[in-house]
């Protein structure tokens, strides 16, 4: 019986050790992955930074003067092109549009509710509420 007892407890032993083992490099291979991800991220920070110093490169005011000037051909502003608020024309009056669409459907008429002859309708009328 002793015997018996022995083996169940060493197997119980190399059986706890191998669990806490494999919980051991499961957490090592996960810290592992934090830290790739985190030299990633890193990575991506810095690539980050360096497309937002090569676009406000590209971004100057000079630079695009001179871009502007070899490839849209644009021509001095003339008075003539200038309007003043009252040159433009009224808004348009902003209507229901829903309620023009319900109409033009006939959907907006009255409608008449068709009375109830059945007994039912009676008898609901002249029952007394009970308490």
């Amino acid at each position: 019986m002793t015997k018996l007892l022995h083996i169940v407890a060493i197997t119980a032993l190399i059986l706890s050790a191998g669990y806490a083992y494999s919980i051991k490099y499961d957490t090592i291979y996960y810290a592992e992955q934090v830290a790739k991800l985190k030299s990633k991220v890193q990575r991506e920070r810095e690539a980050i930074a360096v497309l937002q110093a090569e676009w406000q490169y590209l971004d100057r005011p000079d630079r695009l003067q001179v871009a502007a000037d070899q490839h849209l051909d644009l021509q001095p502003l003339k008075i003539q092109q200038l309007a003043r608020l009252s040159d433009l024309p009224d808004r348009p009056e902003r209507g229901d549009e829903i309620g023009r669409k319900l109409e033009a459907l006939g959907l907006l008429e009255p409608t008449a509710t068709p009375k109830d002859t059945s007994n039912v309708a009676r008898i609901l009328s002249t029952q007394t509420p009970r308490r």
